[in-house]
């Protein structure tokens, strides 16, 4: 039996995230204390005060989520012998499994995550765009839905459901052609725009002299890489290629969990706010064991049950 660490995804966070691991543990506050200097600004404060409006901008959500996934990956190390076999993340969290596995320091990956979440947001800003979850398409169905509305899939989180980016318009319109189809379910999503999509764009170019500027390192243990479904080459150039691209191109998620049990992962540990990727993987596979480090809380109930 082997464990994967998997990290989360913008749209988990949440006021108060983190404050308990920092306050129980003087090197985990450390960790916050180090984001604020190498961002700038009072990171630590919105993650444990907020306000949630702050929180959801993507310059400040995404290291946010990053640093608090990271704390609890931290705290679950202290006090768990699990070595794993490999990593994990959606999006974002992909930063946080490239972390983890020693591709880029803790600092490297805070500076390219505030970069790439100011990109994003000044993205989202230029253009008015957004997402829409759809739920129970058949692959004939979610073909006809992208046809007739222009929207692109965007993340493939499981066979039974998958996200779309467009523009205002084409998202409106595939709420409207969902339903025409027949199809069970279409959530427009809360998001400040239209991620990986040619939305994203712009973003993608003024990140990459950002990479080019940081030290990469051939991964420790595999890390998955949500464009090609496969583990990364270990190659760093190749890996900064793939992470330029994964701005404007489809997460594949679904990908993900089937390579990470082709190297024979049937655990998957994860850590940061929230539990929407063990929710995700149960989806995949209802047999794949799934627990979640994102407070006190649940790193004991996590250690119980890995026993």
């Amino acid at each position: 039996m082997a464990d994967c660490c998997i990290f989360a995804g913008q749209g988990a966070q949440v006021p108060g995230m983190g404050k308990d691991f920092a306050e129980s543990d003087s090197m985990l506050m450390d960790l916050f204390d180090k984001a604020n200097g190498v961002l700038g600004f009072d990171l630590k404060k919105i993650c444990f005060e907020g306000p949630a409006e702050e929180l959801t901008k993507s310059n400040v959500c995404q290291p946010a989520i990053f640093v608090t996934s990271y704390a609890a990956f931290l705290a679950f190390q202290k006090r768990s012998s699990v070595s794993f076999a490999a990593a994990a993340g959606l999006s974002l969290g992909e930063w946080g499994a490239l972390c983890a596995a020693g591709v880029l320091d803790f600092d490297s990956t805070l500076k390219v995550l505030e970069a790439r979440g100011r990109f994003m947001q000044e993205a989202c800003e230029a253009a008015p765009s957004g997402m829409i979850a759809i739920v129970g398409a058949s692959p004939d169905q979610l073909s006809e839905l992208c046809a007739k509305t222009g929207c692109i899939v965007a993340n493939i989180n499981s066979s039974a459901q998958q996200v779309l980016s467009g523009s205002k318009d084409e998202i409106a319109a595939a709420a409207t052609v969902a339903k025409e189809l027949g199809i069970k379910r279409a959530l427009p999503l809360a998001t400040a725009g239209a991620f990986h999509s040619k939305f994203m764009q712009p973003a993608r170019e003024k990140l990459a002299p950002v990479l080019d500027g940081i030290t990469f390192c051939a991964p420790k243990i595999p890390v998955l890489s949500n464009v090609t479904g496969k583990p990364h080459d270990s190659d760093p150039s190749a890996i900064k290629a793939l992470m330029l691209e994964q701005v404007t191109g489809t997460t594949n998620w679904a990908a993900d969990v089937e390579a990470a049990k082709a190297l024979g992962c049937t655990r998957f540990v994860e850590f940061g706010p929230g539990k929407v990727l063990s929710g995700l993987i149960k989806k995949i596979d209802a047999a794949l064991t799934t627990v979640n480090v994102s407070d006190l809380a649940s790193l004991d109930a996590t250690l119980a049950a890995l026993g």
